[in-house]
């Protein structure tokens, strides 16, 4: 894998992370916006770079590796944008999106919250790796059912 696809998976990856972040803390979109990061942020990430012939995989066990990749770091930029402003809102405002996380986040050391965030970062590199495994052999569908439709637009010619 060349350096310069993986500096750009993973700002892909930071950039999803922090954007769905943002979208987190709004009520009711915040349940979907999680669950896309920690199920199919690598989904997202491997089928933008790949229509945009930024990214070619070529094993299974490459898209696996991606996938894992893409969900820790998306993860990551996530926790980079929402826990500082859960506890900022929570504080400053009293404004509880999420009250369970926003009173959590208020109260933990700095070392708790680190371990919450590289747990759920490892839980989501899991997750995504199973989505990226699963992209892979999407994408591999795909290209054959438009290599079919090819072959038999040329036949009829």
């Amino acid at each position: 894998m060349n350096k310069n696809v993986l500096k750009q998976i993973s700002l892909l990856s930071l950039f999803l992370g922090a954007a769905l972040g943002i979208f987190t803390i709004i009520p009711y979109v915040g349940d979907i916006a999680f669950w896309v990061l920690m199920c199919i942020s690598s989904t997202i990430v491997i089928i933008f770079m790949t229509k945009l012939e930024m990214l070619k995989i070529n094993s299974v066990q490459e898209s696996a590796i991606l996938g894992a990749i893409i969900g820790f770091v998306a993860f990551i930029g996530f926790s980079i944008f929402y826990m500082p402003l859960i506890i900022a809102l929570a504080k400053f405002f009293q404004i509880y999106p999420n009250y369970g996380v926003s009173m959590a986040l208020s109260n933990a050391s700095f070392g708790l919250i680190t371990v919450l965030v590289i747990f759920m970062g490892v839980l989501s590199a899991t997750i995504n790796a199973f989505s990226g495994f699963l992209t892979y052999y999407g994408i591999d569908f795909f290209k054959i059912l438009n290599q079919k439709n090819e072959d038999e637009h040329f036949k009829l010619k």
